[in-house]
């Protein structure tokens, strides 16, 4: 529903800021360039053009240096002689002429900033050649509450300035909305990793260390092996750059952590890899398949007194990497997965499979959510396709920055 209202706003916008240009050049025609069609056809790209070079600083949020970098273009949309950005305690940016009505404006900025509804009004002026003698102001506001105005600036009042500008304050609010929706997607998915980060740590790590207590005396250098082995999962799974990472390093990890369940569990256990070179650069986010791994060894040895089986493939599938983890444990309920999946239920282990499954989602789409297959019995096969390449993931990357 956000994606459709952003999408009605930005569609609306140019149509509205197309008539108000146009009726700027019907009151003072000029030659037009060649090349580009007829009057209206030249308007709408300018508009268009002008809107998209505006939008981008705005997806950061409203700032200082965001409001700079798109003053000058929100002015060329509304064509007036100053327009100035403020939140809710200052003025941002100021673009054109009559920067010394700065502070009249602020202290008319109440009643905006309270109701959320724009006013226009007259302003005071001793300079007699000062172009700026009527203001607009239009608050923009994300999640119903106000972050700050839009201020047009003309010589006279004009109905149909105020009615533009009120369009274009919500045009921006639009992008500011989605500046939010960007830094929630953020905070949100750097939380999802702290809590898997924290459902790893408890058992995995008591486990771990018990396992190395044991060799302490009988081998001591199997115990400072697999203590090299638990520094280095440990390393990984807590560092602090970046939110993806590539297949080899994610593996490599994965590598580390069965050499510490194999130390604990014995020949019960057996894993086969199967990794396609090609396919070891690729991208993706920071413990990923670790976690699936870990439910494999998990639901492959439960309730099971004899060995188990797991299995991780890696192959090139065209414009994807496809990565499989299948075990042949006791398997589960598909109507219990579903509910997992769905968050309506949280088992031990199942945090894991959910954590995956959404981020997996909310960085390359629904379509890449996790395919697993399952029964009672018949153990599990979780099948993961990554894209090769997906704008702003790459190893390193930090979401909602790039």
């Amino acid at each position: 529903m956000t994606g459709f209202i952003a999408g009605l706003c930005v569609a609306v916008l140019p149509l509205l800021a197309l008539g108000f240009w146009l009726g700027r050049r019907t009151a003072r025609p000029e030659s037009q360039g060649g090349g580009l069609g007829t009057p209206v056809e030249h308007a709408t790209f300018q508009t268009l053009h002008t809107a998209s070079l505006a939008a981008p600083p705005l997806r950061a949020g409203l700032t200082e240096e965001t409001a700079r970098k798109s003053a000058r273009r929100l002015r060329s949309l509304l064509g007036t002689d100053a327009l100035g950005l403020t939140d809710e305690e200052r003025v941002l940016v100021w673009d054109g002429a009559g920067a010394h009505h700065r502070t009249e404006i602020m202290e008319r900025l109440a009643g905006p900033l309270e109701t959320g509804r724009g006013e226009a009004f007259p302003l005071t002026c001793d300079t007699p050649d000062c172009p700026v003698r009527w203001a607009v102001v239009a608050p923009l506001t994300v999640d119903d509450r106000v972050h700050g105005t839009l201020v047009a600036c003309a010589p006279r009042e004009s109905a149909v300035l105020v009615r533009a500008a009120g369009e274009v304050a919500r045009w921006v609010s639009v992008q500011l909305e989605l500046a939010d929706l960007d830094q929630s997607r953020t905070r949100l998915i750097e939380a999802e990793i702290k809590a898997l980060r924290a459902q790893i740590s408890p058992h995995f790590i008591f486990n771990s260390l018990a396992v190395i207590a044991s060799f302490v005396r009988t081998d001591p250098e199997r115990a400072r092996e697999l203590l090299l082995e638990f520094a280095d999962f440990t390393r990984y799974s807590f560092r602090r750059h970046g939110d993806f990472t590539t297949l080899a390093d994610e593996l490599h990890a994965i590598d580390h952590y069965l050499a510490l369940v194999r130390a604990r569990f014995g020949d019960r256990l057996s894993v086969t890899l199967q990794i396609a070179p090609e396919v070891l650069p690729v991208a993706l986010p920071f413990l990923c398949l670790q976690p699936l791994v870990e439910n494999a060894v998990k639901h492959g040895l439960e309730g099971k007194a004899d060995k188990c089986h797991i299995q991780i493939t890696a192959q090139d599938a065209g414009a994807e990497a496809l990565v499989v983890i299948e075990d042949d444990g006791a398997g589960m309920d598909p109507a219990l997965l579903r509910r997992i999946l769905a968050g309506e239920i949280s088992p031990s282990g199942g945090i894991g499979l959910s954590n995956v499954d959404d981020r997996l989602r909310q960085v390359y789409g629904d379509a890449h959510g996790l395919v697993i297959e399952t029964a009672v019995g018949a153990g599990m096969k979780v099948t993961a396709r990554l894209p090769k390449y997906q704008p702003g993931v790459h190893s390193g990357a930090r979401l909602g920055r790039e």
